[in-house]
């Protein structure tokens, strides 16, 4: 009996294999066009309805969709918050009021591609209002979520095939809390 060799892709850059995609009918069908397949579920202690809020003030093409409250055998005083769905630039996530007990870590981020100095500076302002700086473009929000804002052209100058110029990108952004787009193009060169 014959077996079937798996059929792979390879990245332009033709570092590793990549199982070419199942076909879309071989994955069962989401359970209608507005739920995407994967969703960020976010839990908070009692913010949820306020965390959803200050993040869809911030981000374009956002807004919440739907809030559900707590009945009689809720998690929680009956009426009060369990549930908010909400959409940050389109894309769908849910926040939950579950009480405490379960803190965000760095374990988990959110990543913000921008392609400005003016676009990182805005996201982060906005997201560092009552949170903190961290380190090498991560900061952590009011309610306590990783977030890093992330350059687009990091991402490819740390990915350059020439690794001096990666390594001097690398350590510059090492070096720094909020990223400098200029700073780390100025390391990239070697200037």
């Amino acid at each position: 009996m014959k077996t079937k060799k798996s059929k792979t892709r390879t990245t332009a850059a033709k570092t590793k294999s990549v199982p070419k995609q199942k076909t879309a009918s071989a994955h069962p069908p989401a359970a209608s066009p507005e739920i995407q397949l994967i969703t960020p579920f976010l839990w908070f202690d009692k913010d949820a309805e306020n965390a959803a809020n200050f993040y869809c003030s911030i981000f374009p093409n956002s807004k919440i969709t739907k809030i559900t409250r707590n009945g009689e055998a809720g998690a929680g005083p009956v009426g009060s918050v369990l549930m908010v769905e909400f959409l940050l630039n389109g894309q769908q996530f849910y926040a939950m009021n579950a009480g405490s007990g379960n803190e965000f870590t760095d374990a988990i981020s959110l990543l913000v591609h921008v392609r400005t100095q003016e676009e990182l500076d805005y996201y982060w302002s906005k997201l560092t209002d009552g949170g903190k700086e961290v380190a090498c473009g991560w900061l952590k929000d009011k309610y306590g979520l990783s977030w890093q804002i992330t350059p687009i052209a990091l991402i490819k100058m740390i990915s350059d095939p020439n690794p001096k110029k990666a390594d001097r990108t690398m350590k510059a952004m090492m070096e720094m809390v909020k990223l400098n787009i200029p700073a780390l193009e100025k390391a990239f060169a070697g200037k």
